[in-house]
């Protein structure tokens, strides 16, 4: 009987436009298992889109095996870019709380003629193909539910409603997410 570990898949997790947060829910869970990585943060081109994609792409070179994404918020949108761009096989992946490019976001946030200008712009809506979980909250100022739905929907995701979580962040009040690990669970164990 072979040893299930032998097999298991190397969590990839892609950080938002932030980056590393230190009490971040993505954080504790890296911090708390063996099999996973974290792209690493651009030093330039911060909010380059293709310099993202390559980045995202760059860490994947770097792992042999199954892979899961885990991606937050423009992580997502990354992810979603990266897989309309590149045929690596990806056993599944995790989308939390994904912005709302496509619709004016709050003030702090780049603006759509920024996120234009730096190749965000449309959102690609193909279905993925991989298997996916996304993850929306009712409350994310970054996103209205249905628009996430839509999202979901579009890329043949299913859809985990998380109730009123925020942009599941800590200014959200999420650093710890007990739950991050059963949809991990769910997406691994196919």
């Amino acid at each position: 009987m072979m040893d299930r570990r032998m097999n298991a898949p190397t969590i990839l997790m892609v950080p938002g436009l932030r980056d590393h947060v230190e009490d971040h829910w993505q954080t504790h869970y890296a911090n708390a298992h063996d099999n996973v990585r974290t792209v690493p943060p651009l030093q330039r081109d911060k909010l380059d889109r293709s310099a993202r994609v390559a980045a995202l792409d760059a860490a994947l070179a770097q792992i042999d095996g199954p892979v899961v994404l885990v991606a937050h918020s423009a992580g997502v949108m990354i992810s979603v870019h990266w897989a309309q761009r590149h045929r690596r096989e990806i056993q599944g992946a995790l989308f939390v709380t994904p912005p709302d490019f496509d619709s004016p976001l709050p003030e702090g946030y780049p603006s759509a003629d920024e996120l234009e200008l730096h190749g965000w712009l449309p959102t690609p809506r193909e279905r993925l193909p991989f298997p996916c979980v996304v993850a929306a909250s009712h409350d994310d100022p970054l996103a209205r539910f249905e628009r996430v739905a839509g999202m979901a929907h579009d890329w043949g995701a299913r859809l985990a409603d998380l109730g009123r979580v925020g942009h599941m962040n800590p200014a959200s009040g999420f650093g710890l997410w007990r739950d991050a690990g059963r949809y991990i669970a769910e997406i691994t164990e196919r």
